[in-house]
């Protein structure tokens, strides 16, 4: 099968040729329809992430195998079955949940599988949806999408299932209750919809462009706030009328750590999903002083996928701008491309050229 991969210390995307499987046990082997393009998928193109001062974290330390074809945001159709697979029969359309973990440690055991450090991730620690065909290990990683555009469920895997995630980890509050989400591309446009989805009334979305910020507010965003002056926390502070009670800081880089933290109020929760690095000095006094809460969230559960899917079926989840493309070379390098270089209003999509589905 034809695929899409980046190789070790070359950010130049290639087409390879992987062998398709015949599927043993309970593994499943899917035709690619869609899938979603993440940013993510250029920090595994560039090898590394950054760390500050501490330097860069290279990938293939983390175990990444190169070459890798990306791709985490899947929906595609069963092709083949193993003898041992009941549930999904040949033709079905499902979304593919990528987290996926050894099996055997206390994570997985407890369902909590992108807690696994021994994780094989589609697309990350394992061949990805930028391909023909995807290999997946079990079929109750598929989910039944029945009733949803395809292209749009594609982004459930990663973005929707990070902000519905990040979004558990600071409700329940009061609906009136400021909460900031800080970055209102494409991630942070799900995470204001699923929090206004879930109930939520406050909230200010933050970010540099006031393009995306006109989408944050069609998109559940009460208040918003362009972070170019010179005190943006205290900007912050302003527009939502006094000290925040939680932030999901989308973006998570050395400055916007910093406005989010000074942005807390007493008692006070920040969760951490963006991976565009930095580091975050604090002064540790104010932790206890202030009762605050300081967490990472990295994309979510099986069971909170599946809980996302029923509540996007129920029609109330915003939905951010979906841009799409074609699954090629060319578009999987052009999206890359694009979204490295920032400023993409929604998500993108690529889906696989007719004759190919």
């Amino acid at each position: 099968m034809h695929a899409f991969a980046v190789m070790e210390d070359d950010t130049v995307v290639r087409q390879i040729d992987v062998p398709a499987q015949e599927p043993e046990g309970r593994e499943v082997r899917l035709r690619v329809l869609h899938s979603g393009v993440c940013h993510t998928d250029t920090h595994l193109q560039q090898g590394y992430y950054d760390l500050g001062r501490r330097g860069r974290l290279r990938l293939t330390d983390r175990g990444i195998p190169y070459p890798l074809v990306l791709g985490h945001e899947i929906v595609a159709r069963v092709e083949a079955v193993g003898p041992d697979v009941h549930d999904v029969e040949i033709g079905d359309v499902r979304l593919v949940y990528p987290w996926i973990g050894c099996g055997r440690c206390h994570r997985c055991e407890a369902g909590q599988e992108n807690y696994c450090t021994s994780g094989r991730s589609l697309g990350v620690n394992r061949h990805g949806g930028y391909a023909e065909v995807v290999s997946v290990p079990d079929e109750k990683y598929l989910i039944d999408i029945a009733g949803l555009d395809p292209s749009w469920a594609a982004t459930l895997a990663c973005s929707g299932l990070t902000a519905f995630s990040a979004a558990n980890k600071v409700l329940p509050l009061p609906p009136e209750a400021p909460v900031a989400v800080i970055g209102a591309g494409g991630v942070g446009l799900t995470v204001v919809g699923i929090l206004a989805a879930l109930g939520h009334r406050n909230i200010c979305a933050v970010d540099i462009d006031p393009a995306n910020l006109a989408i944050a507010t069609e998109t559940g965003a009460r208040t918003t706030l362009v972070s170019d002056g010179e005190n943006p926390a205290a900007d912050l502070m302003s527009v939502c009328g006094g000290p925040v009670d939680a932030v999901i800081d989308v973006v998570n880089n050395t400055q916007t750590a910093a406005i989010a933290f000074d942005a807390l109020a007493k008692g006070g929760t920040l969760v951490q999903i963006g991976l565009f690095g930095g580091e975050m000095v604090v002064p540790t006094v104010l932790m206890p002083l202030k009762l605050l809460t300081v967490q990472g969230s990295y994309v979510g559960t099986l069971d909170e996928l599946k809980q996302l899917v029923q509540i996007a079926k129920k029609d109330t989840l915003p939905r951010p701008p979906i841009l799409p493309g074609e699954l090629t070379l060319e578009g999987v390098s052009g999206a890359l491309a694009s979204l490295a270089e920032g400023g993409v209003p929604g998500r993108i999509v690529l889906s696989a050229l007719p004759g190919h589905q």
